[in-house]
């Protein structure tokens, strides 16, 4: 189509219909998407079946439900990395705030404590890590 000789009224209109066909196109591809889903989970249901088995049971293999907090699961399972001021063992740091001793040492050394790069190097060149 030669776009050149159409007027504005033309061209805005050429663009009206082509907005709404990907409209229309993005509602049939979505509709589509979902019949194919539909029916891929029939066929998984006919062959679940079809070996005797119960559907729940095989669902759950396949995606397990998550554990979520407070039901069960054990707190205090995680080991976080301590990082030790080995001029001060009483100076630790675990995660979360930077502690006062932290930040002050960090400035000290010329790194910005509120860039991450800067607290990862200065972990990694002035602190000693300790696994739990």
């Amino acid at each position: 189509m030669e776009y050149k000789n159409l007027s504005v009224d033309e061209l805005q209109a050429q663009l009206q219909q082509v907005e709404q066909n990907k409209v229309d196109l993005e509602k049939a591809l979505y509709q589509r998407w979902h019949e194919a889903k539909a029916e891929l989970a029939h066929e998984i249901r006919e062959m679940i079946d079809s070996r005797g088995y119960d559907t729940d049971e095989i669902l759950e293999l396949v995606a397990p439900k998550r554990k979520r907090a407070g039901g069960g699961a054990k707190k205090g399972n995680r080991s976080y990395t301590r990082y030790v001021d080995p001029e001060n063992p009483n100076n630790v740091y675990v995660r979360g705030v930077l502690p006062k001793w932290m930040k002050e040492k960090m400035t000290a050394q010329g790194y910005d404590p509120s860039v991450k790069d800067d607290r990862e190097a200065f972990k990694a060149n002035y602190l000693q890590a300790m696994k739990d």
